[in-house]
């Protein structure tokens, strides 16, 4: 991992700006779930993780309270999280389909995971202004993956937030509506939504595997596109 990225994530770790965010995930890695009651919860900001390299950056909303927020490490540790990477190491992203904690090997090939928002809210609902204040850790990761052009949107609240993000540099003439497999360009980058792969998308077969695994089929030839 690049040193500016690094240090970036010092900073994201250390963070304690958001008194209720704070006190909610050390909360839940205090009391911890029956099944994780011998575990050690990370209990911090989460950072991104993948290829520094990659031309693809895959945007959630937060990490999982019994997920991220006890590994240490984006959707890792939940069934989001296998669902993510399952899709992912069907197309070719990732070395395994699995991700269980931060040393379990999972490596991604081109892409770059991370959240809108660095600390597990109460209910899955951060503040707008939590939102806003996150916000600017989230310019800063981009900024420091330099070959990303293709944004894949995990729901409408991670596509909101990428457009908050660009449209101050990048304005658009008008805000482009979420969907799966909608697409959207922003400057000099391909915007792409998915619904999220929550148990309540997958387990109501509103997100399919066909229909996760059609997103990389789409992405991984935007990303090789010339497109701006």
């Amino acid at each position: 991992m690049p040193l500016p990225l690094l240090t970036l994530h010092e900073q994201m770790i250390a963070c304690r700006a958001c008194a209720r965010l704070v006190e909610w995930r050390e909360t839940v890695a205090r009391d911890r779930r029956a099944a994780y009651r011998n575990e050690e919860y990370w209990g911090k900001p989460i950072v991104g993780f993948g290829d520094p390299l990659a031309r693809i950056l895959v945007l959630g909303l937060a990490p999982g309270a019994h997920g991220g927020n006890r590994t240490g490490r984006v959707f890792t540790g939940d069934r989001s999280g296998d669902w993510l990477y399952g899709s992912l190491h069907r197309a070719g992203l990732a070395n395994q389909p699995h991700a269980t904690g931060r040393d379990d090997g999972l490596q991604l090939t081109d892409v770059y995971v991370s959240v809108c928002v660095r600390c597990v809210p109460p209910g899955n609902q951060p503040t707008p202004q939590e939102r806003q204040t996150c916000l600017p850790f989230l310019e800063q990761e981009l900024a420091l993956l330099p070959n990303i052009r293709v944004i894949v949107c995990l729901g409408s609240f991670a596509w909101d937030s990428a457009i908050r993000l660009l449209k101050s540099r990048y304005p658009v003439a008008k805000k482009p509506t979420f969907a799966h497999l909608a697409e959207a360009i922003v400057g000099p980058f391909r915007l792409v939504g998915s619904y999220h792969p929550s148990q309540q998308n997958t387990f109501t077969g509103k997100l399919t595997e066909a229909m996760q695994d059609a997103v990389w089929d789409r992405v991984k030839l935007l990303s090789s596109a010339s497109f701006a």
